[in-house]
Formats: structure tokens, C-alpha cells, sequence
């Protein structure tokens, strides 16, 4: 009992961590890559809140995570998602940044960000479709978490050029550099089996050779 209290205790954790993340980074007009890239690039066009966008766009990937990853893994990422949609849109409410340079805010947020997502990860939970992707590589392919996100996310900074300006597209760079290298260091990959090792073929051959003269 005591170690799954501290398990959703972590994700809640970094939950706050994210969604504290997302707000320096709304704050400043920049974003990061994958489906929060997409949420921020969403709200930028409508005008529904970046909360509900980045609940909205991972509905998706629930039944992939569902038929791919468990129904642990996939509650544990609804929880964070709806946690950290609901955070979001939350702190936004009650915290206005006036001034705050860019390449804080990006630092600063992208931080957050990474810290809060190793927290998810390393408890079996995700934050939405690109992470329940690239822990899905990882799982079976052995494709490290970090690269896959970082490919991810450079896809959607390109598109966020349709509706940022390069100068806040080049500091959200930034922040998702920031990001994945937070965790390309931290997060440790997942063993993709468990297979015995296998007999020393030498030793074997000592063995049965042994018994021959026995």
C-alpha cells in the first residue's frame, strides 16, 4: 500500500511539475513539441483553452496505450493528462507573468517539463500520445525515449512557424532542447526482455568432458 501511495504521489508530483512547466512556457507565447506543442499551437488558432486542447488532441492514443501498453499504464495516463490539463488552465488563472526574458522562460519550462515527465515515465504512466509512442519504441525496439521525443518535437516547432514568430520559434527550440536533454540523462531505458543468459559454451564442453573420465 505504502509503495503504491508514493507511486501516485510521484506521478501527481510530476504532474505539477509539467503543467508549472507549460505555464512559464504559455506565458512567454513559446511552446514545445509533441501533442503540448500542438495543444499551444491549437489554442493560438481557437480560442479554447490550452487545457482542453492537450486533453482533446491525446484522446486518441488512449486505445493505442490501451491495446499496446496495459490498463495500468493507461489509466495512470489518463489521471496525469486530465491532471495536468486541469493544472494548466489552473495556474494560468491564477498567476500572471508580466515580463520574463525568453531564454528564462525557455530554461525554465523546458526544465520543468523534463524533470516532470522523468517522474511520470519512471512511475508507468505517460503524458499523451507522443510520450506513449516513444515508450512504446523503447519497449520494443530499444529506441531511447529522449530521440524519439526529440524528433517529435522538431516536426511540430516546424509547423509552429505557420503561427509564431521565428524569433519565439527559436527560443521554444530552446526549451525543448532543454527538455530532452533533461531526459537523455535521467531517464533510464527500459529492459526490452528478460532472457536467461546463456551457458558459457567452454564451460560446458569442460563439464561434459570431465564426466568422461569420471
Amino acid at each position: 500500500m505504502k509503495k503504491i501511495a508514493f507511486e501516485w504521489y510521484a506521478i501527481i508530483e510530476g504532474c505539477f511539475l509539467v503543467a508549472l512547466g507549460f505555464f512559464f512556457l504559455q506565458s512567454s507565447q513559446l511552446l514545445v513539441g509533441g501533442t503540448g506543442g500542438l495543444a499551444a499551437i491549437s489554442n493560438h488558432v481557437y480560442e479554447i483553452s490550452l487545457g482542453t486542447w492537450f486533453f482533446l488532441i491525446n484522446l486518441p492514443f488512449f486505445m493505442i496505450a490501451y491495446k499496446q501498453m496495459g490498463k495500468s499504464f493507461t489509466f495512470k495516463s489518463i489521471f496525469a493528462i486530465a491532471l495536468v490539463s486541469t493544472l494548466s488552465d489552473t495556474l494560468s488563472s491564477l498567476i500572471v507573468i508580466d515580463t520574463i526574458p525568453l531564454w528564462l522562460a525557455a530554461f525554465i519550462g523546458g526544465g520543468l517539463m523534463g524533470i516532470g515527465l522523468l517522474l511520470v515515465f519512471r512511475h508507468g504512466a505517460s503524458l499523451g500520445g507522443v510520450n506513449i509512442l516513444a515508450l512504446y519504441l523503447e519497449k520494443h525496439y530499444g529506441i531511447h525515449t529522449g530521440k524519439v521525443i526529440f524528433v517529435i518535437d522538431m516536426t511540430v516547432l516546424t509547423l509552429a512557424f505557420q503561427v509564431y514568430s521565428a524569433h519565439q520559434v527559436l527560443y521554444s527550440v530552446v526549451a525543448s532542447l532543454v527538455l530532452t536533454s533533461v531526459i537523455g540523462r535521467y531517464h533510464k531505458k527500459a529492459p526490452i526482455s528478460q532472457q536467461q543468459p546463456k551457458p558459457d559454451r567452454l564451460k560446458s564442453r569442460f563439464k561434459r568432458f570431465k564426466l568422461l573420465f569420471k
